[in-house]
């Protein structure tokens, strides 16, 4: 699961994200996904979504929680 499909992601979700500051380096944070911010069903760079902690980014990646 790459993040570009909105159907994929859900509250609850453990992923993998890139934030803005880090879209240079690709660097990734890990957290449980609180809320998806991205409206369409697809999006090229991923889906954008906000973390438990606050932190706002893409989804690079998931995995099951």
């Amino acid at each position: 699961m790459n993040g570009q499909y909105r159907k994929d992601i859900y509250p609850g979700l453990e992923v993998d994200i890139i934030l803005k500051k880090d879209q240079r380096s690709g660097a990734r944070t890990r957290g449980i996904v609180q809320a998806i911010l991205t409206g369409s069903a697809f999006h090229s760079r991923g889906i954008k979504v906000r973390l438990e902690d606050g932190q706002v980014g893409r989804v690079a990646g998931s995995s099951p929680v």
